[in-house]
């Protein structure tokens, strides 16, 4: 290293193999990769994947993962591809994985949520496990699938205090319709010291909760109230003769003009009141399913407080009394109507995860594929660690829940959800939380949160603004530590190097750059040197062509031992005469 005040330069010459000094010129020592366990993705527009898979058995790639992002280019792959793609990987020793179609889990499209949705993609799911089984006859062939098809997530800012979350995809839980975006805001107030707030994006869903709640229930009030109003100007004229209207012992041709229109008055403050208790019975509804239990319980007190009330007075004020009640009461309880999207996709997904994981193993048993579920860059649903282990446990739950009902054991069921259902760490996707303040560090405290829950990697390089999809060494995601953090919490699985950015603008395969940034080896033993050190490499003179023997060199004097010159260096091939003269040899 050569520096001078605040200038370095490092690694001016890499150095190559030597057999005295092996560990010269290591720019990526430590932890390696064997080639055997670095693959490479098919092209993922293309239904054409035996074309495919069998260009990637030409480059000697072993690990390969078969699928089509498009669930309509997928469905265009004949199914005797997948056997015939089996076939070709028992004859070369490849082993095969699936990277399924896009397909939103929870069910959430552009109109809201619906459970009808969720059961197409769960079934579409189902269908992509069962084309793609034959591919794998060995068992535990990995499906990875999107953690969100096309729903947003939160967003977070990395600060000096720690992670802050900056923003907030709100869904109506009782709609399913993504309704806001909550993001944090100044505000300001009268009669405070500070009259400037920061409201965080929790602050706000609480703030917009409430505020409809309360919106929902002053409406209400305002009809009971001109109810009230009709009630107190008309009961007064009609109180005497009400009863017997109500038990048909009178007609209303028993009453004068003054009695009938003051009882015509009375029936509209009737259907007021009807209405109003109809929709008090629906807000009751919904604070009870999305109240917190605490609120469960006092709602069951309310219940009960309103049906006294009802009982004791039947009257029409007596109902008024009632509604009253049972409103005042229903201010005192915050029913969680709006949520955040993951929060309210969370049981959609994993119930579909799940019974999609549980289907795998009850058809194929121990031949079951795994699935896999896939972190998505940041500003996504599931894309950071807490959020992506969540989803994790309850699919598993819904596994266990899926299989008991058929008839497994609990211990059984457990057992098979631990296996079957895990996460493909895409470790490009992770890094694209940089931009939003991440260090390495923090990154690296994703992975090991995860880390046991691991069951696929993608590698795949960027600088963390974008999804670059660059080989491994290219960009700024620190591969060589997640994967040591990943081998020191048991994983030793295939990395599926996913650089098809790189390909598509040279043209080239980035295979032989993940093998050098990877610090691979060149021989299958593990042994010394690594594909790293390949540019300081020097063959000998019967090695073939080598930076030593240039081209002009085997045109001018032969090729290895053979062809010996007739005269000083012999001729070139072409040529009339010797290489001196030029002139043919007499």
């Amino acid at each position: 290293m050569a520096k001078k005040g605040e200038y370095s330069v490092n690694n001016l010459y890499q150095g190559g193999y030597s057999a005295l000094e092996p560990g010269y010129g290591d720019v990526f020592t430590g932890y390696r990769v064997s080639p055997s366990q670095l693959g490479a993705p098919t092209k993922p527009d293309t239904a054409n994947q035996i074309a495919q898979v069998n260009m990637l058995l030409n480059q000697g790639i072993i690990p390969i993962e078969v699928g089509a992002l498009s669930p309509e280019v997928f469905d265009q792959i004949p199914k005797q591809h997948f056997k015939e793609i089996n076939r070709m990987a028992k004859l070369t020793g490849a082993d095969i994985s699936v990277h399924a179609p896009i397909i939103e889990a929870s069910g959430i499209d552009e109109h809201g949520w619906n459970e009808s949705s969720r059961q197409v993609a769960e079934k579409q799911l189902m269908e992509v496990v069962d084309r793609t089984a034959p591919m794998n006859e060995k068992g535990g062939m990995s499906i990875t699938i999107h953690g969100a098809g096309k729903i947003p997530g939160a967003e977070y800012q990395m600060t000096p205090e720690g992670k802050r979350e900056t923003s907030l995809y709100v869904v109506n839980r009782e709609t399913g319709k993504i309704t806001t975006v909550l993001s944090e805001e100044e505000k300001y107030y009268p009669g405070k010291k500070e009259i400037k707030s920061v409201l965080s994006p929790r602050d706000e869903l609480e703030a917009l909760n409430e505020t409809d709640w309360d919106n929902s229930l002053s409406q209400l009030a305002h009809h009971k109230e001109d109810a009230d109003e009709i009630i107190r100007k008309n009961e007064a004229q009609i109180m005497d003769v009400l009863p017997l209207l109500q038990k048909k012992e009178i007609s209303l041709s028993n009453l004068n003009s003054s009695q009938r229109m003051a009882y015509g008055h009375i029936l509209n403050a009737d259907a007021y009141l009807r209405d109003a208790r109809m929709a008090l019975n629906s807000m009751f509804n919904k604070a009870y399913k999305f109240g917190t239990d605490e609120d469960k319980a006092k709602l069951q007190d309310i219940s009960e407080k309103y049906r006294k009330a009802l009982e004791k007075n039947r009257t029409l004020t007596g109902q008024s009394e009632a509604i009253q009640l049972l409103m005042t009461e229903l201010r005192t309880v915050e029913p969680q109507i709006y949520a955040p999207i993951e929060e309210f996709a969370l049981d959609k997904s994993a119930k579909t995860f799940g019974n999609v994981a549980f289907h795998a193993y009850d058809k194929y048993k121990d031949k079951a594929p795994t699935i896999n579920i896939e972190n998505l860059f940041p500003g996504m649903a599931f894309s950071h660690s807490a959020e992506l282990e969540n989803l994790i446990k309850r699919s598993r739950e819904e596994f266990v829940n899926a299989a008991v009902k058929k008839g497994y054991s609990k211990s059984t069921a457990e057992s098979q959800a631990d296996k079957l259902i895990g996460v493909t760490l895409d470790v490009g996707h992770l890094n694209i939380a940089r931009k939003k303040g991440y260090t390495e560090k923090d990154i690296l405290k994703e992975v090991e949160q995860i880390a046991k829950y691991v069951k696929h990697v993608h590698l795949t390089d960027n600088f963390g603004y974008s999804d670059s999809h660059l080989p491994p060494g290219m960009g700024n995601v620190p591969v060589k530590e997640i994967l040591e953090r990943l081998e020191k919490k048991g994983y030793k699985g295939k990395k599926i190097v996913e650089a098809g950015g790189f390909a598509q603008q040279f043209g080239t395969s980035p295979f032989p750059i993940a093998l050098e940034a990877l610090g691979s080896p060149m021989f299958a033993q593990g042994e010394q040197p690594y594909w790293n050190q390949a540019s300081g490499l020097y063959q000998g003179y019967s090695g073939g062509f080598g930076e030593m023997l240039p081209q002009i060199n085997y045109e001018t004097f032969g090729a290895g031992f053979s062809a010996l010159p007739v005269e000083l260096g012999g001729q070139r091939p072409g040529a009339k005469g010797s290489r001196m003269s030029g002139k043919p040899m007499e």
